[in-house]
């Protein structure tokens, strides 16, 4: 089937990730001097410019730390009702800041919007402490998580970005890698990234006060279809953005380093977004229907039960006419018992206008143990009393 609707990203492995990059150039112009845009369910590179070089990211370092948050989350670590107390070393922050004072306390829940909606260093800190222990602990953690992510020019030294080391440095292509990981494994992140205003309330002992939490990202007001997702400036990294948008089922990230002013990366991420969703098509095969079972030759089943790995995603740039593509399943005429549940039986290929453009593994849905001589005798015995 060929259509422009997004279904939830399942597979985020690297392998994928790899197997997907294109060089591509095209006709785009831009202010800032490092840019990528991917679209974000298969990973497909739609254009790059100076993508791996290595450039300071200031606050979208921040997409590592809410991505080890949810992460968190998700693994039962923590929770969006956790009580998050604020450190002396958190509250003494500088740069964008929410204010927190020393010893407040904050749910996880309104720490993450403080992150996400305002961009908050002294939140960042001490929704780190609070996960890791310590600030340091958490870095550690972040570094980590980029080589597993295979982010191989990326190096963390604070979870905020307000540090203006050398050894604090990522890329334009890193920064999709992580942007997209954090959107497609933890979709949630959006009912933060696309707050554009919002209060939360300060409860010290010198009172209780009411503060304004507003956006940084002035995409979200400028670009109808923008769902985030991270801004970052400093004097030494200039501007950058990590823009997602979501237009007819089509998830993009846009990501800008090293623009000129907040003008010119809000501008260069419109560019981005409106060329890769003008030139995108997206065929989807969910592979929801059910497959005939396969004969079993010596096992104590006559067949098989049989499923796809998952849906099939292939991602037009030049204007194919897709609903022209082909699926063809190639599988054996029987398999040989013993079958173990999840090994692979055969897979289904896709073809466009007679070349391949991908495919998808056909897996045993269940185990079939080997026939053995009782086995044998029992099923004589059966046809015996038939």
């Amino acid at each position: 089937m060929y259509a422009k609707r997004s279904f939830p990203a399942v597979l985020t492995a690297l392998v994928l990730w790899a197997a997907s990059i294109l060089p591509v150039s095209a006709s785009v112009t831009i202010s800032a001097p490092s840019a990528i845009l991917i679209e974000s369910s298969t990973g497909q590179v739609i254009y790059e410019l100076n993508s791996t070089q290595r450039r300071s990211p200031a606050s979208i370092t921040k997409i590592m730390t809410l991505l080890l948050t949810f992460e968190a989350i998700d693994q039962g670590k923590a929770s969006l009702d956790d009580q998050v107390v604020v450190s002396e070393h958190a509250s003494s922050m500088g740069g964008s800041q929410v204010y927190l004072a020393q010893n407040e306390t904050q749910t996880l829940d309104t720490m993450l919007k403080c992150i996400a909606v305002a961009s908050g260093n002294d939140a960042s800190v001490a929704v780190a402490e609070h996960i890791a222990g310590s600030e340091e602990a958490f870095v550690e953690l972040m570094n980590k998580k980029a080589v597993e992510l295979g982010m191989t020019d990326t190096h963390f030294v604070d979870c905020s970005g307000l540090t203006d080391s050398d050894n604090h440095y990522s890329t334009a292509r890193d920064v999709a890698i992580m942007s997209r990981e954090l959107t497609t494994k933890y979709p949630d992140v959006f009912r933060y990234t696309t707050i554009w205003m919002e209060d939360i309330t300060h409860v010290t002992p010198q009172g209780t006060s009411k503060f304004t939490l507003s956006s940084t990202n002035k995409l979200l007001k400028q670009y109808q279809w923008a769902t985030g997702l991270k801004t970052g400036s400093t004097s030494k990294a200039q501007f950058c953005l990590s823009a997602t948008a979501t237009r007819d089922g089509i998830d993009l990230i846009a990501v800008v380093m090293g623009a000129p002013n907040n003008d010119s990366r809000v501008k260069d991420a419109q560019t981005l977004l409106s060329y890769g969703f003008n030139i995108c098509d997206l065929y989807i095969d969910a592979n929801t229907e059910d497959l005939a079972p396969l004969k079993v030759e010596g096992g104590v089943a006559e067949d098989v039960e049989l499923k796809f790995l998952g849906e099939f995603r292939y991602l037009d740039t030049v204007g194919s006419d897709l609903s022209a593509v082909e699926k063809v399943l190639e599988l054996p005429e029987s398999a040989s018992a013993p079958i173990e549940e999840g090994s692979q039986a055969g897979k289904a290929k896709y073809y466009l206008n007679g070349s391949e453009i991908g495919s998808v593994p056909i897996l045993y849905a269940e185990s079939v143990r080997k026939a053995g001589y009782g086995d044998y005798l029992k099923k004589i015995w059966r046809i015996f009393l038939l």
